[in-house]
């Protein structure tokens, strides 16, 4: 027993550890054949150990399959249960016989072949002994049982099958080195003009489940790698991503070197950053919101990855640069993303640099025809090997006089001809409003084709607008006060609501706030007796924030207007009559709040109505109820404004063909945020013109357009006759499905007009005698029995009957002069009724 901590020794001074390191690494650096010759002589020597090396081996053969080992000892502890086999199949009388030791020596053989050459580069050796041994073993030990006089029979049948399998594994092998090898120089051709890397070597096709991972330069580049040279483990398809633009400048590096001079591409290469693919990505990833847009970024970069790779594997394709459009409101981060997007192109190495250059109208139209080719040709040299972004690129093509722009159409086409040209050298980047951005494209079918890649930025969100907020204090170093975070989320809220998130401009919204609370703070520390402390230099209060909202916000028509649903409520309650509408009112206030709740609990919803038609006789009320349901909607948060701008015919048809589209477009606009009310809407389509009436079908579909475009900024609300507007509404499919919802109003009664007469003169400050009472309602129920009070306007016509009276009135009190009391002055006779009835009717 040993009493000391010495190691065992061996002769020479050796450990028995340093012994065994040695013979393990003599035994990895021998050939595989004579390493299966060493470890068989290793088991024939040791057969006192053969029971339990049999055990481990038998044991270890399935884990080593399904894992895909490749060392000698996972292809033996295979060979061990082809041993196993043979050792129940092919048993004798109990002595060796030569037979059963060939049968014997095939698994070893075989484990000796499946590491040799190719086929031991190319598949899993332990698989492929796994793979011959289940055909030639049981096939050869049963042969020689079944035949035990022809014992040499089974044993040619197990060694014909190994050879077979073997055989037909290596040619296999030998054929897929030959294709890699040619996919390999075609990989090569193919990805030099398009600067893609061709010294970086694919594995071999379908390397992976049953192959090893190809030849042994595989991944590798002539030289070695660079020193210096970024990697990075997070790319879109991936592990191992390598900046392309620094491996071609590596390449050019190597070729000046060799040439013994120093390279400019070398000089170019060290001016320009050093970006990769995840950098880029994660720069895309820490930008608030904009969900879909970084979705459709990534597919961008996947393509791009997967260009590359098709590239180097051999299959032609062309340079996967690509023209987009950015489409959303201002301050959506439409620029930020455009430099994202440059640096993704030139760490893929298909941009010379990551550099954006920004441009609008003025940067490209020249003071005359011919200087803005020239103008617009200068602008994208500059660009040429990044990026190009134009901002508002439909003010290119500006036709609000309803004529060509001469000088936009000049810019356009040498804009469309250097987009095609130039396509391996730059990216160009259209922005602007979506409607806009549409009706810009449809105008060159050039510009369709060659941007076809669009990208949808959306408004940000009042929790979005609170995050952009704490970023932008936190780079200015600004802290809020606690008591004004609730006010600050209130005023995002608050314009969520009204939707005018947009209109405000987003996150410039944000940092304008904030820059205006910065200065009422400034005043207000710098107004105080006091000396001001740090803190209160950097800290922003609610009453600093609530000035600066006001400033920005008043400019918005209706903005300081807060009608709340109660009021506007009751303000339909108060009408006079009008009971089915009042009704059906109410059904649609209700419909809106339940879908409104519905959406605050992530419950799907029908989107509500928010174009209407209104049918009835002149005088029924129709404008009133289409102010009210304005307030509904604003006190609902759906609208900005309760702002109704009321038009007819005249104010949407223009002149001339072309002058009508522009003409309904600046009308519709002028209604965004409110109800656009369009009086005898029936009067747009017109039969009366021979051929048809274009002007009305013009402004008809421009109405359309926008009624779906602008659905959730504007509520469209159609009038006219019953009968006229049913025909009207059967003249286009589009404007029985996008107005659906139809209100009727009913002719007054006369007990109605009475009492709207009354209201009319309470709010006159006048009022009616005791006798002329009757007489109005007589007058009223004369005009209903002969059907004329739709004629002479229900409503209207008790206003006018009023005023004439008044009128009447008027002329008798003249001519008491100063005798006239305040009751003269302000009660209508029945005899000025009667005069004014007589007036009005004609008779």
């Amino acid at each position: 027993m040993r009493t000391d901590d010495k190691p065992l020794s061996l002769p020479g001074g050796r450990t028995v550890q340093e012994g065994i390191s040695s013979i393990r690494r003599m035994l990895r650096g021998a050939p595989p054949f004579l390493q299966v010759l060493i470890i068989a002589a290793v088991l024939v020597v040791g057969t006192a150990a053969l029971p339990i090396l049999a055990v481990a081996g038998l044991a270890y053969a399935p884990f080593a399959v399904a894992s895909g080992r490749r060392g000698v000892l996972a292809s033996l502890s295979v060979a061990v249960w082809g041993l196993l086999v043979v050792s129940v199949l092919a048993r004798g009388d109990g002595n060796p016989q030569l037979p059963q030791v060939l049968l014997v020596l095939l698994p070893f053989a075989v484990v000796a072949a499946a590491h040799a050459g190719a086929l031991g580069r190319w598949y899993v050796p332990c698989r492929t002994v796994a793979w011959t041994l289940v055909w030639s073993v049981p096939v050869g030990s049963l042969a020689v049982r079944l035949w035990p006089d022809q014992p040499f029979i089974g044993v040619a049948f197990g060694w014909l099958i190994a050879c077979v399998a073997l055989g037909w594994r290596l040619a296999k092998s030998l054929q897929e080195t030959r294709e890699f090898n040619r996919q390999q120089a075609r990989g090569a051709a193919l990805a030099a003009p398009y600067g893609w890397p061709a010294t970086r070597t694919p594995r071999p096709p379908g390397a992976g489940e049953s192959r090893g991972p190809g030849p042994p330069d595989a991944g590798t580049r002539p030289g070695g790698t660079r020193p210096g040279r970024r990697t990075d483990s997070r790319r879109p398809g991936g592990p191992g991503r390598v900046s392309l633009m620094t491996d071609m400048a590596g390449q050019a590096r190597a070729a000046d070197a060799g040439r013994g001079q120093p390279g400019a591409d070398d000089q170019d290469a060290a001016a320009q950053p050093d970006i990769t693919v995840d950098e880029a990505m994660a720069e895309l990833d820490a930008m608030i919101g904009l969900t879909a847009v970084k979705d459709q970024v990534r597919s961008i970069a996947a393509s791009i990855e997967a260009a590359r790779r098709r590239a180097i594997a051999g299959y032609g394709t062309d340079k996967p640069m690509q023209h987009l459009v950015f489409l959303g409101p201002p301050g959506t981060g439409k620029t930020a993303v455009a430099r994202t997007i440059a640096k993704i192109f030139y760490a893929f190495g298909l941009l010379d640099s990551p550099a954006v250059v920004e441009a609008q109208r003025a940067d490209l139209v020249g003071e005359y025809l011919g200087a803005t080719a020239i103008k617009t040709n200068e602008l994208i040299d500059s660009a040429l090997g990044g990026v190009l972004f134009i901002d508002e690129a439909y003010s290119l093509v500006n036709e609000g006089d309803g004529q060509g722009d001469r000088f936009g159409n000049e810019a356009v086409q040498t804009l469309l001809k250097r987009a095609e040209d130039d396509r391996d050298d730059l990216v160009i980047i259209l922005a602007g409003y979506e409607r806009q951005m549409d009706s810009f494209l449809a105008s060159n079918p050039g510009l369709s084709s060659r941007f076809a890649t669009r990208v949808k930025f959306p408004g940000y969100l009042p929790a979005e607008l609170l995050s952009l907020a704490d970023l932008a204090m936190e780079r200015r170093g600004e802290v809020l006060d606690p008591d004004a975070r609730p006010v600050l989320w209130r005023m995002f809220e608050d314009v969520g609501r009204r939707k005018l998130t947009d209109e405000l401009g987003n996150a410039r919204f944000v940092r304008s706030l904030l820059e205006k609370a910065g200065q009422a703070r400034d005043v207000r520390v710098m107004g105080a007796a006091a000396e001001p402390s740090a803190a209160d230099l950097v800290t922003l209060r609610g009453d600093d924030l609530t000035k600066a909202f006001s400033e920005l916000t008043t400019r918005f028509r209706g903005y300081g207007e807060t009608p709340t649903l109660e009021s506007a409520l009751a303000e339909l309650d108060e009408l006079i009559g009008l009971e089915p509408v009042k009704r059906q009112v109410h059904e649609i206030t209700a419909q809106l709040q339940v879908a409104r709740l519905r959406d605050r609990q992530g419950l799907s919803s029908q989107p509500p109505a928010r174009h209407f038609v209104f049918t009835g006789p002149p005088g029924t009320g129709k404008t009133t109820v289409a102010r009210i349901l304005g307030r509904i909607f604003a006190a609902l948060g759906l609208l900005v404004r309760p702002a109704v701008v009321e038009a007819h015919r005249a104010d949407l048809v223009g002149e001339h063909l072309g002058a009508t589209a522009i003409k309904t477009n600046k009308l519709i606009d002028s209604a965004l945020g409110g109800v656009l009310f369009i009086d005898e809407a029936y009067a747009l389509y017109n039969e009366g013109y021979s051929g048809g009436d274009a002007f009305g079908s013009e402004a008809v579909a421009t109405l359309l357009k926008r009624a779906e475009d602008d659905r959730d900024r504007l509520v469209i609300v159609l009038a006219g006759y019953t009968a006229d507007m049913d025909r009207f509404l059967r003249s286009n499919p589009g404007l029985a499905s996008r107005f659906s919802v139809r209100i009727g109003f009913p002719s007054y009664t006369p007990e109605e007009l009475t009492a709207i007469a009354a209201v009319i003169a309470e709010q006159a400050g006048d009022s009616f005698a005791d006798d002329s009472m009757p007489v109005l309602d007589q007058i009223f129920s004369q005009a209903c029995a002969d059907g004329r009070v739709d004629e002479l306007g229900n409503g209207r016509f008790a206003r006018s009957l009023f005023e004439r009276a008044c009128a009447s009135r008027d002329v008798r009190v003249a001519q008491l002069g100063e005798r006239a009391s305040a009751a003269d002055l302000t009660t209508v006779a029945a005899a000025d009724l009667l005069a004014a009835y007589r007036e009005l009717s004609g008779r």
